[in-house]
């Protein structure tokens, strides 16, 4: 066919627009099937009579119906040619510069009666790799969305099979394969999951090609019931620079280090570095491995002293904590580096490097510096911080933080696999004076993280045996951190190791303050959340929902799938549980027999005309010790978890520290008998912390109310 070259077609010089066009060529490379097109200007493939869409292609034209660049005609050259001239001045007058006029088939769509049918299908590359979005699509998209919100695939952890599933279930997929009541099949499964597959071809076509964001919308059904993207357009743009991460095996450096070297301590007492000397100073295996960094002094406090890190080449340490001043520090870090060695770690405690207050840029130098090296493939050291504000091993005393030793209490627990990264060193502060009796093995402020980042320490422990669970508190992910993030944490999961994390700078305020003292980075929070619970994380919605959680990982890491019972001497709390149970767990219900065997336990202690035999069971502020023993022994049989509710104002019970502990080891006992977890619920003020701290020295999970114990294992299943 002829057409008028008056018509321009698309310019050769590619922007960052991606129009229908040049979507369509990379559609049909995928395997998926838009309709049959040409640009005018080109031959155009159909027959007079034949019904098509003309189309105005403007730069910057997503939605080309407002803009009136879109007629439905029957072809003929002459007034298909009229028509685009007459498009080119309408898109033009709408502020789009004219890229060309496209002519495309007009597709026999399968409909649903009085149903929606039309989808959308959006490519879009972000932080979060390639992500899917799938939904409804048309003109009433975004009123569909609120009934039936879109799939969101992260391709980095969602397979095409998952997809498939997942879309089958969706309000649209049930639409498409005629699985509401009164309604027929419009396509099958096998040609929707050719369509998932080609969907995931597109995106590695998209990345070849430059693309990052690719629309399809609508996407309809045919008559044969193929998936067919009748409109798409998309955008060009840089992709993320590669970071290249620290060396991998920095976590024994922090775990057990042989020789660590300080920098920044003075002789008089209360500055930072003199602090954490002190700190590191009471670590046994530190006793003699300790060297200062101190130019012109031979030895201080009984330390020796090297004048700078050059004398740390021959003898290298496993950590170096630079208590120094951000352009001191930095000179200390550039001068290691430069060296190639000294150092397998190096904490920068200062802030002032690449945050609010880095007038001069300080810590971008730092970071080219790194990753120039990282490159080059030479030396260099896995650098913690800015804003470090120490990390903690309990079974070695080892302490790095700058907080003298009489504000914080030493942890009851002389170590365990628990595992606590934050970003906040105030929060993990607060975490260790609140838990002392948790069994931690590691916690580490994480700081400004310019290099050692929390995927870097998420992939280490996924590599190590020393981790049975991780809590992470987060304000922000940096460039490149959200995906590595996620699939690190995927990795831990396969691996049995819970995930625990709570992500605070949500909200536009929450990170404008994050950004205040981290310079933390704002996201995406529905893709955030849906990308890391896809890798297995436990998201806490508030910080007492972590905590909660963080007493059931510290006392049980895996906490089973299963029915939770409630054994408790108030009503109230069986009550209140019977409702929170409702709320996404599974509440243990007792078998005949087993209501039979407990109702004749009543009876053996005098309870039966007080007590309804079921669960909750409330045995009233009459039960005795051995009552709750014998009952708690039957409803672990029905359970796979057990909370023991012990309001503690009757005389019934032995309160006093002493006297409550064999009930403790009894309870314990009961606990290992069965290889279940319990937990003790004491909800009462400070004159029975004693109380409490009977049952948590047996090892067993206590909280101060059962509605916290609810919460935490909530945030956990």
């Amino acid at each position: 066919m002829n057409s008028d070259a008056a018509v321009l077609p698309e310019p050769a010089v590619r922007g960052s627009f991606v129009g229908e066009a040049e979507a369509y060529e990379l559609i049909l490379r995928s395997g998926l099937e838009p309709p049959r097109h040409a640009v005018i200007g080109k031959p155009l493939p159909f027959a007079a009579g034949e019904p098509v869409v003309l189309k105005g292609l403007g730069e910057e034209l997503w939605h080309k119906s407002e803009a009136g660049a879109v007629e439905f005609m029957t072809f003929a050259v002459t007034p298909v040619i009229t028509a685009a001239h007459m498009m080119a001045r309408r898109v033009e007058d709408a502020g789009h510069r004219w890229i060309g006029a496209l002519v495309c088939e007009r597709i026999a769509v399968a409909h649903a009666d009085g149903l929606p049918s039309e989808g959308f299908v959006s490519l879009a590359r972000g932080e979060a790799g390639w992500v899917v979005l799938c939904g409804f699509g048309g003109l009433q998209a975004d009123a569909l969305a609120a009934a039936a919100p879109p799939l969101r695939w992260p391709l980095a952890l969602v397979q095409p099979a998952d997809a498939l599933a997942e879309l089958k279930a969706h309000l649209l997929g049930r639409i498409w394969l005629g699985r509401l009541r009164g309604t027929t099949p419009l396509t099958t499964e096998p040609q929707l999951a050719e369509f998932i597959e080609a969907v995931w071809r597109l995106a590695a076509l998209a990345e070849t090609d430059g693309i990052n964001l690719l629309e399809m919308n609508p996407v309809v059904l045919d008559e044969i019931g193929q998936p067919r993207p009748v409109d798409a357009v998309g955008r060009r743009g840089a992709m993320p620079k590669r970071r290249l991460p620290p060396p991998g095996a920095f976590l024994p450096a922090l775990r057990h280090p042989r020789r660590v070297a300080l920098a920044g301590v003075s002789e008089k007492p209360g500055g930072v570095g003199r602090v954490i000397l002190e700190n590191l100073c009471r670590c046994p295996a530190l006793a003699g491995a300790i060297t200062l960094i101190k130019p012109g002094q031979a030895e201080l406090l009984g330390l020796p002293c090297v004048p700078d890190v050059l004398a740390l080449r021959a003898a290298p340490v496993d950590l170096l904590v630079l208590a120094l001043p951000a352009p001191a520090a930095a000179a200390v870090l550039t001068a290691l580096i430069g060296q190639g060695g000294g150092a397998s770690v190096v904490a920068l405690v200062s802030g002032g490097l690449g945050d609010g207050a880095d007038v001069t840029g300080l810590g971008r130098q730092l970071e080219e510096q790194l990753q120039e090296a990282r490159a080059a493939g030479r030396w260099t050291p896995t650098v913690l911080g800015p804003n470090f504000l120490g990390h903690w091993v309990p079974a070695l005393q080892l302490d790095t933080s700058f907080i003298p030793a009489e504000k914080l209490t030493p942890p009851r627990s002389t170590g365990g696999d628990l595992v606590l990264l934050s970003q906040s060193g105030a929060f993990l502060l607060c975490r260790r004076s609140r838990a002392l009796r948790l069994r931690f093995g590691l916690g580490v402020a994480l700081g400004n993280q310019m290099d050692a980042a929390l995927p870097d320490f998420l992939r280490a422990l996924a590599r190590e045996s020393e981790c049975g669970a991780v809590a992470a508190y987060v304000e922000g992910f940096g460039p490149g951190q959200l995906l590595a993030t996620a699939k690190a944490a995927q990795r831990l999961h396969e691996r049995g190791i819970p995930v625990l994390m709570h992500r605070a700078g949500r909200t536009p305020a929450g990170h404008a303050a994050a950004a205040s003292h981290t310079g933390a980075m704002a996201g995406d929070w529905d893709l955030e959340q849906t990308l890391l619970q896809r890798a297995g994380v436990k998201l806490s919605a508030s910080i007492a929902a972590f905590d909660a959680a963080l007493e059931w990982l510290g006392t049980y890491p895996a906490t089973p799938p299963g029915p939770v019972a409630l054994v408790t001497n108030a009503g109230f709390e069986s009550v209140n549980a019977s409702d929170l149970l409702a709320q996404g767990l599974d509440a243990a219900v007792l078998t005949p027999a087993a209501k039979e065997e407990l109702a004749a336990l009543l009876v053996r202690h005098q309870l039966n005309t007080l007590v309804n035999p079921q669960l909750p069971l409330d045995l009233t502020p009459m039960a005795s010790e051995d009552a709750f023993l014998a009952a708690v022994d039957l409803v672990l049989g029905s359970a796979a978890l057990l909370i023991v509710g012990l309001v503690p104002f009757t005389r019934r019970l032995n309160t006093a520290r002493p006297d409550a502990a064999p009930f403790a080891a009894a309870l314990a006992k009961l606990a290992a008998k069965h290889g279940k977890p319990v937990a003790v619920a004491v909800d009462a003020g400070p004159d029975y912390d004693g109380y409490r701290s009977a049952f948590g020295e047996v090892g067993l999970a206590v909280f101060d109310r059962v509605e916290s114990a609810l919460l935490g294992l909530r945030t956990l299943r």
